[in-house]
């Protein structure tokens, strides 16, 4: 039995209209400045979510969780907006990640000294100014072990996620949807069972 699969490419050209957009919503645009008007309408509100899909390992010997996981963020950026009728419709573009500011949300207790996600995916954006970015990462984070009733042992890990350089009256992390890490992507690991998984904010100035 063979199987042949047929792959069938196509080169696609960005409209005229997704280039004007383009031109037009980055022209004076600085991605080192916050998204916005004035400093007093600090903080921004980034929402934070999370979504485990694979427990990798937890090394009881050195103490460390290997995970991979969905990070979701988002905020809004003020300069991001037009008015899709002036652009062909379009209400939603796509772009790389170094071209618009980021918040700067790293892994706090990470085991490998790796703070930044596995993968730098494009930042989706809507003519409203939404920012959504939804960067895939395989984390290695320090998990105190209790092994007193090894082999049946019940372990407690957290992923501990922050603002690098931004404190809470520049940066204000709140749940996207609900207060724990979703599991609805989660294959099940031959080792572990994951019995709950609960998120918490802990503000700190």
């Amino acid at each position: 039995i063979q199987v042949v699969l047929a792959v069938h490419t196509a080169k696609v050209l960005a409209s005229d209209d997704e280039e004007r957009l383009m031109m037009d919503v980055f022209r004076g645009y600085n991605n080192l400045i916050q998204p916005v008007k004035n400093i007093s309408d600090t903080p921004i509100i980034v929402k934070i979510a999370l979504q485990l899909v694979l427990l990798i390992n937890v090394d009881e010997k050195d103490q460390v969780m290997h995970t991979n996981v969905w990070l979701t963020l988002k905020w809004h950026d003020f300069q991001m907006r037009w008015d899709p009728v002036n652009y062909g419709e379009i209400n939603q573009i796509r772009v790389s990640p170094d071209k618009v500011w980021l918040p700067d949300i790293v892994l706090f207790n990470n085991a490998d000294g790796n703070y930044e996600v596995s993968f730098m995916c494009n930042v989706v954006i809507n003519n409203l100014g939404d920012m959504l970015w939804v960067p895939p990462a395989i984390y290695k984070s320090s998990c105190i072990i209790d092994v007193e009733f090894f082999p049946f042992d019940e372990q407690v890990c957290t992923l501990v996620f922050g603002s690098w350089t931004y404190n809470e009256n520049e940066i204000k992390l709140e749940f996207e949807q609900a207060e724990w890490v979703d599991l609805s992507e989660y294959a099940p690991s031959s080792i572990w069972d994951v019995i709950d998984a609960p998120a918490s904010l802990v503000n700190k100035r």
